[in-house]
Parts: C-alpha cells; sequence; structure tokens
C-alpha cells in the first residue's frame, strides 16, 4: 500500500498536512520598504512608510520598526497565506515631518525566535 501525503489550506492560512514528515523549513520574508508619495511630502506633517514582508514561512514572523536604532511600536498586518505557500504581511510607520528631514534611518526588522531579517531605508534613497 502506497501513502501519498496530503496538504489543505483552510481559510486565512491554517494548514493541514497528512502523512508527510514535517520538516520545519522557516524561510525569511523578503523586505522592501515604500517610502512616502511627494504629495504627503508637500502637504502633511507627517510621513508614512510601508514595509512590506514577502515569501516568508511559517506565518509567526513579526515585524518592527526602529528609528534611529530606537524600537517604534506600530501594529502589523497577519501573515496572508499566498498561493506558493508563503507568507506575506505589512506595517506602516508614521513619523513626523522633522524627522524625515533630520533624515532618520529607518529599520524595518523581521523576528522569528532566534531568527532575523532587516532593511534599512534612508530619505536620501528617495529621488525627487
Amino acid at each position: 500500500m502506497v501513502f501519498e501525503p496530503l496538504c489543505y489550506t483552510f481559510g486565512g492560512g491554517t494548514r493541514l498536512s497528512v502523512g508527510a514528515a514535517q520538516t520545519a523549513v522557516t524561510t525569511p520574508p523578503k523586505l522592501t520598504v515604500l517610502p512616502p508619495s511627494g504629495k504627503e511630502l508637500v502637504k502633511e506633517h507627517s510621513v508614512t512608510l510601508m514595509c512590506i514582508a514577502n515569501k516568508g514561512f511559517p506565518s509567526d514572523w513579526t515585524l518592527n520598526w526602529k528609528i534611529d536604532g530606537r524600537s517604534r511600536t506600530q501594529e502589523a498586518s497577519r501573515g496572508v497565506l499566498q498561493h506558493d505557500g508563503l507568507y506575506s504581511w505589512s506595517s506602516i510607520l508614521t513619523i513626523t515631518q522633522q524627522e524625515w528631514e533630520r533624515g532618520v534611518s529607518v529599520l524595518c526588522e523581521a523576528t522569528r525566535r532566534d531568527q532575523s531579517a532587516f532593511t534599512e531605508f534612508r530619505r536620501e534613497q528617495c529621488v525627487e
């Protein structure tokens, strides 16, 4: 008798594997920080950046922000299961116009247990 492993995904990302050996494969997400829009830079008193985390596994990675090395608490979305079996997350950071003008270092970091991945973003990276 040959037993074929089955894998099903339910709802927002609960995965059930039947008959397959569970190997703990951890994949750090790829991180990208999206800069503020030009309109926001001209009209607003604050600046919004977004961190996109793609293709991570499993779903319990968390996103954190650091401004000039100091943690800044912001909410992040729950992991969204993609068709390839990996997860995506996002988080939005709002800083003051003064912080942006000063050219602070913005770090988006994904962490899971003793693992981490990060990307750094600075105002100088924007094409104005």
